[in-house]
């Protein structure tokens, strides 16, 4: 008897793949970034015995409280998840500007839940509208709270928004959590209830997007004062209501505040301040001459 041999079809070579390709790339994305951060940028001393060029993983784990473990898996491209807020962590603690955190968390295929730089709302048209209502402040600003874009008045108003971190920049954290932008709010603890009142209220259509849950982690975190505030279950609407700051420039100045809807719902918002008497409108004016010279000088 014959025995015809089977005619085999070579196998082809399985594509690597989306989420392998993605993982290894982070791992090296996350190595070439470590490599490059000395110590003494982050506040760690060099040492003697230093061979490996920037930073250690072990000392990448420590700046962003992750195990060191788990850190050496994400640089070794394991099938590992990773959270928001352990991106965000690696993206602080690995010094990255905004394109290279875009890039961290596009990588990880996960939504960066912080605001932008450059907003795409926020279009030119948009803070040409900005500028227009000076010398009254104004700023524009989502349902989270985060400041989008402001004009040069609001900048100065509750401190030098300027020197903020565009991440930071977050009505509820610097409400809570900036001294200088404390220090100007005249009624600061009725403000800090009727903000995590209306943050709470807000929130219920949010509860399980990641960049709502962060920030209230955060603030759980960073603030005593917040967690009494939110333990209290207050829920109020947004309202517009007469406030009064302190500023540093120009004095004591008060304010009537207005929203002024950009959609139907309690979304994006152009945030205003218009003065309630003679005097807060002189001292906002010289408030925005200040600002505007600021502005030029930097040129």
């Amino acid at each position: 008897m014959t025995t015809m041999a089977r005619e085999t079809t070579p196998r082809t070579p399985e594509a690597p793949r989306d989420t392998d390709v993605r993982r290894h790339e982070l791992a090296a994305f996350l190595r070439s970034r470590r490599e490059r951060i000395a110590p003494e940028q982050v506040g760690l001393p060099r040492g003697r015995r230093r061979r490996t060029p920037g930073l250690r993983r072990e000392e990448v784990a420590q700046l962003s409280a992750v195990g060191v473990t788990w850190y050496t898996w994400l640089e070794q491209a394991r099938d590992i998840q990773v959270s928001v807020q352990v991106l965000d962590a690696l993206a602080r603690a690995l010094l990255l500007d905004p394109s290279e955190r875009a890039h961290l968390f596009r990588l990880a295929g996960a939504a960066d839940p912080t605001p932008a730089t450059i907003c795409p709302s926020v279009t030119p048209a948009m803070r040409a509208l900005l500028e227009q209502v000076e010398p009254f402040p104004a700023c524009l600003q989502n349902s989270r709270y985060d400041i989008l874009a402001h004009n040069r008045t609001y900048g100065l108003l509750l401190c030098d928004l300027d020197t903020v971190p565009p991440e930071d920049r977050n009505c509820m954290l610097l409400s809570y959590t900036h001294a200088e932008w404390q220090s100007s709010i005249v009624h600061l603890e009725e403000t800090q209830r009727l903000m995590a009142a209306r943050f709470r209220a807000t929130m219920a259509g949010h509860l399980t997007e990641p960049a709502w849950k962060m920030l209230l982690d955060r603030l759980h975190k960073e603030s005593p004062a917040f967690r009494t505030a939110w333990d209290r279950h207050e829920v109020v609407s947004h309202r517009s209501k007469r406030k009064e700051f302190r500023n540093r420039h120009v004095g004591r100045v008060t304010v009537d505040h207005a929203d002024l809807w950009l959609t139907p719902g309690t979304g994006p918002r152009i945030v205003t301040y218009v003065p309630a008497d003679g005097q807060s409108r002189e001292r906002l004016e010289r408030l925005q001459e200040i600002a505007v010279g600021r502005a030029a000088a930097k040129v």
